[in-house]
């Protein structure tokens, strides 16, 4: 009966080729009880004792037996259920599983754990960057390729799964480790002026979508909160308005869906302008749950809200911007009439003051600018 090779025995010998190999066993096949052999190569016998030597210290404990039992695509599942289930957000928890079902299990889910290498992830990155896009309604007029920062948050995930693998001896390696990745680049923020504000209002109140635009512009609702309003949500006699929810597509479909933080549930006050402009929404609706409810009664979509507001912006001639620039506009008016940092952030439902400062320096440089002319002014007055 042949000797049973003990994990991390090895040998040396010259190939036909003239190199010099090392193999040595790195654990035996559970189904067939056989050795795992791997090997290194080199041009001399002492550079191959040496990657023998690393290889070997570097595989000590790792379970090749067990790793055979996962493929890319099966060990991406155990690291969603058992770790990004408790550590991500509802959202992007449902984001990451949208990532593993069209598109790593697709592309490299078959390939084995522990054979996954970084060109594989390579290639991987430009099919998602070159045509990557999963065909749906909402992504017709978009381009075929994903953006970089989708391919960014696609290659973390896999990091964040190879770390727990690496943990779990399983491998000895990330193969994210190493990869190119193209820059993020982070959109430009735009804002309407009051003047330009002023020609906004008055060609959606000729469409007839006033009160949307207007509610979103005076509370600076992300779209997804603003679309996910109930007027169980809208207490008029108070005049106070609780975000609870909000709207998004997922697989082709418009649903409810948990708010991106903690901080995003809170209850916001509303002006006097406001109320009346939910009265008005309020007649308009009927007996609808929702405050802005789509022509079936459900929620409108996200997508329908967006393609208004550029309808809008073009009848009125004014720049095209992104919906998300209308809370940007919100908040740079806020900053601009006084509203403290600590206060807006809270409105907007930022994790912290630290992150609204730095996100609207824009606007908080010219707040600084703006005292030090004051604190000048007053002191020049004194000296005279």
């Amino acid at each position: 009966m042949p000797k049973r090779r003990a994990n991390g025995e090895g040998n040396i010998r010259k190939r036909k080729d003239g190199r010099w190999e090392g193999r040595y066993t790195v654990g035996h096949d559970p189904e067939t009880g056989k050795a795992i052999i791997k090997n290194v190569l080199g041009k001399t016998q002492a550079e191959v004792k040496e990657k023998l030597k690393k290889a070997i210290e570097e595989n000590v404990g790792i379970d090749y037996g067990r790793a055979k039992t996962y493929t890319v695509g099966t060990w991406l599942e155990v690291w969603m259920e058992n770790y990004a289930k408790v550590k991500l957000r509802p959202s992007t928890f449902k984001t990451s599983q949208g990532f593993l079902k069209n598109h790593i299990k697709p592309q490299i889910g078959s390939i084995p754990l522990a054979e996954l290498t970084s060109l594989d992830l390579q290639r991987f990155y430009k099919h998602l960057l070159d045509g990557g896009r999963v065909d749906r309604v909402e992504a017709k007029k978009k381009p075929k390729g994903l953006a970089p920062k989708t391919v960014r948050n696609i290659h973390q995930m896999i990091g964040s799964a190879y770390n727990l693998a690496m943990e779990q001896k399983l491998v000895t390696r990330n193969p994210t480790q190493g990869c190119a990745l193209l820059k993020v680049e982070h959109k430009e923020m735009k804002t309407l002026t009051a003047d330009q504000l002023s020609a906004f209002f008055r060609e959606a109140r000729d469409s007839g979508v006033y009160e949307l635009y207007y509610l979103d512009l005076a509370t600076g609702l992300r779209r997804g909160e603003l679309l996910g309003l109930k007027w169980t949500d809208v207490d008029l006699d108070r005049g106070v308005l609780k975000i609870q929810r909000a709207i998004s597509r997922q697989n082709g479909k418009v649903v409810e869906a948990p708010l991106k933080t903690k901080n995003a549930y809170r209850t916001l006050p509303l002006s006097a302008d406001a109320i009346d402009v939910l009265m008005q929404q309020r007649r308009k609706t009927g007996n609808s749950e929702w405050v802005f409810p789509s022509p079936t009664g459900g929620p409108m979509s996200p997508d329908s809200v967006l393609h208004m507001l550029q309808r809008v912006l073009k009848r009125a001639g004014l720049p095209r911007i992104r919906f998300h620039d209308l809370r940007h506009t919100f908040a740079t008016m806020a900053l601009q009439n006084g509203v403290d940092v600590k206060t807006l952030s809270g409105a907007l439902g930022h994790y912290s003051a630290g992150f609204t400062l730095n996100t609207y320096t824009h606007a908080t440089a010219q707040m600084k600018q703006d005292a030090a002319d004051t604190i000048g002014g007053v002191i020049s007055q004194q000296m005279r």
